[in-house]
């Protein structure tokens, strides 16, 4: 679960980071009041579940109340990422000398979080990692014993080459650990961490992401869930049971299985392709389930082929071969699908989508190269 800025914000400062001050506003003359309360220059930032915000028009900076209202006035209502902006933070600006990142993420392969800092800050960690890998500073926990006092200081001297700053960025280090582990967070990011022209260090940004298996020990973590602020098909899905995530591809992806469903999606990649989704039905087959899949995947537009592959162990296939018959019986498919089914009463669901019309295969590679093959045969919009 994604956490908005302004409540990540909040989090932070319960736990002693130092953030700007700032307050929420669903309005421009909220925005406008927001910034008179403060003082002196602020920055208005869209509240939404999407990187790109700056890139996109939301965040402006506003010298003054009236600047911060005109502001609220373009922001609020905006898209960015099909998410439209229904509130913005109203956080006092702060005058930046210096910009860093550190953030902590489950490393899945050393099975342990990893605290990263970066003295290049404000911009994608990613775009760093991949550019400039060697900028990247890394100190692995061990989940037994925390963040070490050490361990934050080696990192903060790494970072800063003064004394008071590392000082300083150690401690922020610490208490951003404590965060991350009292939240049952799977990331937290400040991009970036400023120092001020007065040598002060600043959270002038801040990002969480709750992980979902940790919000039933969590209840006060759930109520902050903004649903409409979400992807819409992936509002659907949870309540459908359905694991899905949309990507930037335009082969809609149906899966049973996650381990199948990350195969299929590289397989996708390997043949040329680019999956549109993450989307695994699970280890039930009901065709409830599958019809759900469907309608999510293909109200996507960019979607220009479907792919289902199952693998009929635990779920059995006639099941989800009923769930497309029935799916498509209500609409009809607006892009090509391609079906591999194997495995639990695989030739009861090659007989019913043989009778619907559809054809069945059962090998996995020939089903995604086909897929693929078919997404860029299809009309662009516009």
């Amino acid at each position: 679960m994604n956490l908005h800025e302004y409540q990540a914000r909040e989090i932070f400062a319960r736990y002693g980071i130092p953030v700007p001050p700032g307050e929420v506003a669903t309005t421009p003359a909220e925005a406008e009041a927001v910034a008179r309360r403060l003082g002196g220059r602020v920055v208005v930032k869209a509240q939404v579940h999407a990187g790109g915000r700056g890139k996109a028009g939301g965040v402006k900076r506003a010298p003054t109340p009236a600047d911060a209202r005109a502001a609220a006035e373009r922001i609020l209502g905006m898209t960015i990422k099909g998410l439209t902006v229904r509130r913005v933070l109203v956080s006092r600006a702060a005058e930046i000398a210096h910009e860093a990142y550190l953030g902590i993420v489950i490393d899945r392969r050393q099975q342990a979080p990893v605290v990263m800092a970066c003295a290049q800050g404000g911009i994608d960690i990613e775009e760093v990692a991949a550019r400039a890998p060697e900028r990247i500073l890394r100190e692995t926990v061990d989940p037994r014993y925390g963040l070490l006092p050490h361990q934050a200081s080696r990192l903060a001297y790494r970072l800063y080459g003064d004394a008071p700053r590392a000082r300083a960025a150690a401690e922020i280090a610490q208490k951003l650990y404590r965060t991350f582990l009292e939240s049952g967070a799977s990331l937290v990011e400040i991009n970036p961490l400023v120092t001020t022209p007065q040598g002060e260090l600043q959270a002038i940004d801040a990002k969480m992401v709750i992980d979902d298996n940790e919000l039933v020990r969590r209840p006060e973590l759930q109520a902050l869930r903004d649903v409409e602020g979400e992807d819409p098909g992936e509002v659907e899905a949870r309540e459908a049971g359905l694991s899905y995530i949309r990507l930037d591809g335009d082969v809609g992806c149906c899966v049973n299985g996650a381990g199948l469903a990350m195969a299929t999606m590289d397989l996708i990649q390997y043949y040329g392709g680019r999956p549109a989704n993450f989307l695994d039905i699970g280890g039930s087959s009901r065709p409830e389930k599958v019809i759900a899949a469907l309608s999510i995947i293909t109200r996507d537009p960019s979607v220009k082929s479907i792919l289902f592959n199952i693998f009929g162990g635990i779920t059995r296939c006639d099941d989800v071969a009923n769930g497309i018959v029935a799916a498509t019986r209500e609409s009809k498919l607006p892009v090509p699908i391609t079906i591999r089914l194997t495995g639990t009463n695989e030739d009861e669901a090659v007989r019913i989508l043989e009778s619907a019309g559809f054809a069945a295969m059962t090998d996995m590679d020939a089903a995604v190269r086909k897929a693929v093959e078919l997404a860029p045969a299809q009309p662009q919009a516009g």
